[in-house]
């Protein structure tokens, strides 16, 4: 005998509160919090290396950025290096994104990336 599991969800979060709904979210939040990576120098004398040479070649690179605990991955074609602001405009299909500096993670050429 088969029964419908979805209407134990549905009466339950009906008897909720709202202040218990805002905490399991939170907790939702923090389950999925990732803490950031410690970059060793030459990791970032590396990456900074590839951003330059994808820079001046117009190569694809893969931009790997960590922003209050999320991880977001950017491809495209860096439009502009601004070292005193720290910013990267990177061009992608759908548009330009400004990417800060001290967010970056990881940078890959996308041929690099492609193989995997």
């Amino acid at each position: 005998m088969e029964r419908n599991r979805d209407r134990g969800k549905i009466k339950w979060t009906s008897l909720m509160l709202p202040e218990h709904l805002e905490r399991l979210r939170g907790w939702q939040q923090e389950d999925q919090y990732t803490e950031r990576p410690e970059l060793s120098d030459f990791e970032l004398q590396s990456m900074q290396q590839t951003l330059e040479t994808a820079w001046h070649r117009k190569c694809e690179v893969v931009i790997k950025t960590w922003h209050e605990g999320q991880v977001h991955h950017y491809q495209g074609i860096i439009e502009a290096l601004n070292p005193s602001a720290s910013v990267i405009l990177l061009r992608d299909p759908f548009g330009t994104d400004r990417l800060s500096v001290p967010d970056i993670i990881d940078v890959q050429l996308a041929k690099d990336v492609e193989g995997i």
